[in-house]
């Protein structure tokens, strides 16, 4: 008899499947176009629905976010190495959330909102390797809104968020009204905290029977004016999300370069005197970023990730999750990530 085929070969990589919502226009030949040209910074005034396949090395590293690196000769994304958004589809509104229900099956989703210089491709990046680091056991979502994805576009994103708060307010409902999750998470990053933020302020003043509808509301890095955040947004906050955790840290130094531009100190920069406000979960992540801006702690620390996980997974507030450790002060207590 002929000898057996060989084995397939196994897969150097996992696929991750992301649902996604934006208010970037897409472009004119979508189909035709690369998945990560799909979107760009083109502001729609409708929303467009639908989901990405992300795939992950099996040599993935918890909390990288591996792309080709020049200095390795690497000109090109390779799934067995890279994280690589492998294809982009539309959904009509209904499809797409008769789909997010058959994945929650009642239990848990998270939306995720990016911040400044994030292209669509890069925040599909990036949500599918949160919910594989996470180990998230439900939909990921996020919601992209048409950031420049460039370092000089941080006064045309701050138009672009600013802009973009009624339709993530839009998009935050219909997630409340039809993901069939009985446990929603809202993570805000950055300049994306500015109209998670806003948008839930406004939705609990609309709608009141929302209010803790949210289980859990987490800003890593928020930059929002403090004064604002404690006086404007810190209430509504606590009125949509049962759970509401802020990282900051006093190494940033986005937050200390948007102190200057914007004139005043940031929510997430907890070196200028560290935000305590009742109802709220304050986590300094100081010293446990070591990259060059220590602003993307939330998703490239495992310590970090460490923290989120076990608030997502047993929905614990900080005094039972075991990487914090508490520091007293006079006006209240906050949390403590110690280095390693």
């Amino acid at each position: 008899p002929p000898p057996p085929p060989p084995p397939a070969p196994r897969a150097e990589y996992v696929t991750v499947q992301v649902f996604y919502a934006t208010n970037r226009k897409p472009v004119a030949e979508f189909a035709a176009a690369e998945p990560g040209e799909r979107f760009g910074a083109g502001v729609s005034k409708a929303l467009t629905y639908g989901k990405a396949e992300v795939s992950i090395p099996k040599s993935h590293v918890a909390g990288e976010l591996e792309s080709p690196k020049w200095y390795l000769l690497e000109f090109s994304e390779d799934p067995a190495r890279h994280v690589v958004l492998q294809d982009v589809s539309r959904l009509p509104v209904k499809p797409f959330f008769a789909d997010l229900v058959r994945q929650t099956q009642g239990g848990s989703a998270f939306v995720f909102v990016h911040g400044y210089n994030v292209s669509f491709a890069d925040a599909a990046r990036r949500t599918a390797q949160l919910a594989f680091d996470l180990q998230f056991d439900g939909a990921p979502v996020f919601y992209s809104w048409p950031s420049q994805a460039a370092l000089s576009g941080y006064f045309s994103d701050e138009k672009a968020i600013a802009a973009s708060v009624p339709l993530i307010e839009h998009f935050l409902a219909d997630m409340a009204d039809r993901s069939g999750a009985r446990n929603l998470y809202v993570i805000g990053h950055s300049m994306g905290t500015r109209g998670v933020t806003q948008a839930l302020k406004n939705l609990v003043a609309k709608r009141p029977e929302l209010r803790g509808r949210f289980r859990g509301i987490i800003l890593a890095a928020p930059d929002i004016d403090a004064k604002v955040f404690r006086e404007q947004l810190a209430p509504a906050l606590r009125q949509a999300g049962q759970r509401v955790t802020l990282y900051s840290s006093s190494e940033d130094l986005a937050l200390k370069a948007s102190k200057q531009v914007n004139g005043g100190p940031r929510a997430g920069d907890s070196g200028d005197g560290i935000l305590l406000l009742p109802g709220i979960d304050t986590v300094d992540v100081s010293g446990v970023d070591e990259s060059i801006l220590a602003h993307s702690y939330f998703m490239e620390s495992r310590k970090v990730m460490q923290d989120i996980r076990q608030m997502l997974r047993g929905n614990l507030p900080a005094a039972k999750r075991s990487p914090l450790q508490p520091v007293q002060l006079r006006r209240g207590v906050f949390w403590k990530i110690l280095p390693p």
